[in-house]
């Protein structure tokens, strides 16, 4: 017992707390893995007390849960990218739209950079069962690609797109030319990205990350 509240209590208040953490989840995957324990762990509290109706039904979310998210992991996505200007209207829509969340992972981007008509401009909308996921801008000057913009939705967020454009689509931009791909980014979240998905950190130059196609 601590604070005067049992240990079996502690595991009811453990199951509302992760219950209600897997509610703030952006992304559906992680909401119902963190729903799936919070549940699990409720189911067991309802039971551990006699209360069966909570205990059924949490046993129910949890399998609610499993069978969604075996869903999820079977589930063929099919990707898709698909080169715009940089003049395009939706692409200037939904770099305003997403302005905020832009900043902070590009606080340096702009889309003034970007030259209309420019042969230099790669620019793409990542298409995620045919619905724009995101979108990737870059620059390509004497074979090196410098990314200015790598951004994908909240609900997208799994890696899968990152996986798409930089491990196993790279032939879209060797067909351009591109053997290297250059990002510099001071953020956290996204250095930890950028190195899942093979670059490299520069240490002549802080926050400089590279990868060789």
């Amino acid at each position: 017992m601590f604070l005067n509240i049992t240990l079996l209590e502690w595991v009811g208040y453990l199951g509302s707390v992760v219950v209600a953490v897997s509610l703030t989840m952006s992304s559906i995957k992680k909401l119902r893995w963190y729903n799936l324990l919070g549940a699990a762990i409720f189911s067991f509290y309802g039971f551990a007390i006699g209360a069966l109706p909570v205990g059924f039904l949490n046993l129910f979310i949890s399998l609610a849960d499993v069978y969604y998210i075996y869903k999820m992991y079977s589930y063929k996505e099919a990707f898709q990218a698909v080169f715009v200007k940089s003049d395009d209207n939706y692409l200037h829509y939904f770099i305003d739209y997403h302005k905020t969340e832009i900043k902070q992972f590009f606080p340096e981007f702009s889309n003034n950079a970007f030259e209309p008509g420019s042969d230099s401009n790669f620019i793409l909308f990542l298409l995620r069962d045919a619905k724009v996921a995101g979108v990737f801008m870059g620059i390509n000057e004497k074979s090196v690609l410098t990314v200015h913009l790598d951004f994908v939705t909240a609900e997208y967020r799994d890696l899968k797109p990152g996986d798409f454009i930089y491990k196993s689509n790279t032939d879209l931009m060797s067909a351009h030319g591109i053997t290297k791909l250059v990002c510099k980014t001071e953020n956290k979240t996204h250095q930890k990205y950028l190195a899942k998905m093979g670059f490299e950190s520069k240490t002549t130059s802080t926050g400089l990350y590279e990868k060789s196609l």
